[in-house]
């Protein structure tokens, strides 16, 4: 049987009170469109179509090369959405899933089981349904006798006796292709909101004498529909628990897995900690054995084995075995951290290379540079990159000593084993085995004391 998928993501979403379309919002690290077209990639369907209204440009742009796209000119219910397929579709022998592009929580698996049981029950349409704690809001399932489903009853329609009833609607269906179509284009706007409803597609199947079924899934959190900031935090908080408890699953460990925040497409190696109130985002890859402490946030970064990230940040940059950087430092994009580095305490480093062994203890600024291997960078030390016009680029060869409180003013090149003294200003090359000096002869003033006023004032005596 083939499988269709329709993701209905025309929506603006008005009670987000954003310029963002909804479905563009984001759930660690991917928007929220993105997981429900990823899940429906996972179960192989011959065809998805995103049928898209607000904000069409940015949706295809966010799914380019993952889905098929129809435009709904005018948001005129679920019905019209999906009918606006009718020309990719209609034609189709096999069953459509039609699933919204708000609900990034639904997994692959569950949508396969529905799939699974639309087609061994036989159904023209199957509801996917689940038992909610508290179902306000949500539409009721209204079963008959034999546990067939009758209709789908909405909060503001439902009597007392109803609303009683906790199985809920998910928004999420599956179909007999070639029959969707045809009960769609039956649906009426015969409603208050003067909409075309796809829940009355089931009615017009029933009324056929077509079988309607439904499949109860176990996980009611993966239904979450997110029309506000409060249900985003909701779906974000679940999210963030299922990415955390998979990391556990494949030999991470989580000191705090509550308060680590690991976006979606993050690869973690086993054995590497991470401690509370860390944050790791976009394609951040990070191996075996690390240590990443308390309060570091780590952004599409390659962090290699063995490392150590002490309480600090990490954008685009790359880190090899063995180094370690913090506390409270920053590499920016572009900074290429080799084998057996350290980086100490406040330390800032961009679009620059720092070569194997080499340390920067602690209180510099290294950017726009090259250092090689086995290089000591003093505290304070300053590579100075900008004129107020252009960045210029400082080379520092291999064994080289930069004293402290230096500053290298670029462009200037430091040879192999050269020196720098401590408190220099470095605006010529220093060629190898040399020291340079750059700073103004030290002269002492006697009795220079006695000249101030205060020197005869008892209480500085």
């Amino acid at each position: 049987m083939k499988k269709f998928v329709v993701v209905l993501a025309a929506g603006k979403g008005t009670r987000m009170k954003s310029k963002l379309y909804k479905v563009l919002h984001q759930v660690c690290g991917k928007s929220m469109v993105e997981h429900v077209v990823e899940a429906a990639q996972a179960i192989e369907p011959d065809k998805i179509v995103t049928v898209v209204g607000n904000g069409a440009k940015k949706v295809k742009t966010v799914l380019a090369g993952k889905s098929e796209f129809v435009l709904q000119k005018k948001q005129l219910g679920t019905g019209d959405a999906v009918l606006t397929a009718e020309k990719q579709l209609a034609q189709e022998d096999g069953a459509t899933l039609v699933i919204t592009g708000d609900t990034p929580l639904f997994t692959s698996k569950t949508l396969q089981k529905l799939f699974d049981y639309h087609q061994n029950k036989g159904n023209a349409a199957t509801v996917l349904t689940a038992q909610a704690p508290n179902p306000y809001g949500y539409g009721r399932i209204i079963r008959d006798e034999q546990d067939n489903v009758l209709r789908i009853v909405e909060q503001k329609d439902g009597s007392p006796e109803e609303l009683k009833i906790k199985e809920i609607n998910t928004g999420v269906f599956c179909f007999d292709n070639k029959q969707l179509f045809s009960a769609l284009k039956r649906v009426t706007n015969d409603n208050a909101q003067g909409e075309y409803y796809l829940t009355d597609v089931l009615e017009i199947l029933r009324n056929n004498n077509q079988r309607i079924g439904a499949y109860k899934m176990h996980d009611f959190s993966e239904s979450i529909g997110v029309n506000d900031r409060i249900a985003l935090a909701q779906a974000t908080k679940i999210m963030q628990k299922r990415i955390n408890e998979q990391h556990m699953r494949e030999g991470v460990t989580f000191v705090d897995p509550d308060t680590a925040y690991i976006d979606a497409d993050v690869k973690i190696g086993s054995d590497t900690v991470i401690e509370g109130n860390v944050v790791i985002k976009g394609k951040t890859v990070i191996g075996n054995n690390c240590l990443i402490t308390a309060g570091s946030r780590i952004i599409d970064s390659q962090i290699s084995n063995k490392v150590t990230i002490t309480s600090s940040t990490i954008e685009g940059a790359k880190m090899a075995d063995h180094s370690d950087i913090g506390p409270n430092s920053h590499l920016r994009t572009n900074s290429i951290i080799e084998a057996g580095v350290h980086i100490g305490n406040f330390v800032e480093v961009k679009n620059a290379e720092i070569g194997q062994n080499s340390k920067v203890g602690h209180l510099t600024y290294v950017g726009d540079a090259t250092l090689g291997k086995d290089v000591n960078v003093g505290c304070g030390t300053i590579f100075a990159n900008y004129d107020g016009v252009q960045k210029d680029h400082t080379t520092v060869g291999n064994r080289s000593f930069i004293g402290s409180g230096s500053t290298l003013v670029a462009p200037v090149n430091v040879a192999d084993h050269a020196f720098i003294a401590a408190d220099s200003t470095i605006t010529k090359d220093v060629s190898q085995y040399d020291m340079a000096i750059a700073r103004g002869k030290q002269v002492n003033k006697p009795n220079y004391w006695h000249r101030l006023p205060l020197a005869n004032d008892p209480n500085w005596q």
